[in-house]
């Protein structure tokens, strides 16, 4: 059984006030979010450190890899994307902390970009059926093969941080975050489970308790107006 939660975007006391739910109800569960810990909202130094702090698991998100090319890889597409996603806030957050700057790039850029688990696989945005004639009908029979690919193409926008396409079905329950949605939302045909609740526009963030590929509880909680006011 395992805690997955949605794209975070810098809203530190949301994120704060739901892992509190989840650890109340579900003492000592695994918890993993699908990343984007950073931009749009106020404080995406502070959920950085929340989320070291609390030893959260999470694969990077778009913008998390985003802020990484910008200080590592200026000249790159990833990181003039960047300067038109959110940025401000980001660097607002770290001003008064920028020699803890350039650890939490490597944190962020360190992070798998999937985890294969026994309840679930998580990733950003999911596998894309763009990928089905490499990776074949059942990708992860070969995690070598599916983690080279994935790897080599991350800044792709069919990539696995960008992909706003179908998902293959995969044999196993994707939750994805990074397409925004008003609730939850599970497509059946592909079993893939939509978690990013627009944290950032003022609606909620949330997470589902996950066991052997099924939801069995859902957390939610509204966003708290310091994160983004």
């Amino acid at each position: 059984m395992v805690a997955v939660i949605g794209d975070i975007h810098g809203c530190f006391f949301t994120l704060q006030e739901i892992v509190e739910k989840i650890k109340n109800k579900y003492a000592d569960i695994p918890i993993y979010c699908v990343g984007d810990l950073v931009d749009r909202g106020n404080f995406s130094y502070e959920v950085v450190e929340f989320v070291k702090k609390e030893k959260i698991k999470f694969t990077p998100g778009n913008h998390d890899l985003m802020f990484y090319y910008f200080v590592k890889k200026p000249r790159t597409e990833m990181a003039d994307s960047w300067l038109y996603n959110g940025y401000e806030q980001t660097m607002a957050s770290y001003e008064e902390h920028f020699e803890e700057l350039r650890e939490h790039i490597v944190f962020l850029s360190s992070a798998p970009l999937f985890f294969n688990l026994s309840d679930c696989f998580i990733s950003h945005a999911g596998i894309s059926v763009h990928y089905k004639k490499q990776l074949g009908s059942n990708p992860l029979n070969d995690i070598e093969k599916l983690e080279e690919i994935i790897t080599a193409d991350v800044t792709n926008t069919h990539s696995i941080i960008w992909t706003r396409e179908e998902l293959m079905n995969i044999g196993k329950l994707q939750i994805v975050g990074h397409t925004r949605q008003s609730e939850i939302k599970f497509v059946e045909e592909n079993n893939a489970l939509y978690i990013d609740t627009s944290i950032y526009t003022g609606n909620k963030l949330s997470a589902v308790i996950v066991e052997n590929n099924k939801v069995i509880d859902e957390i939610a909680v509204p966003t708290d107006k310091k994160d983004i006011a």
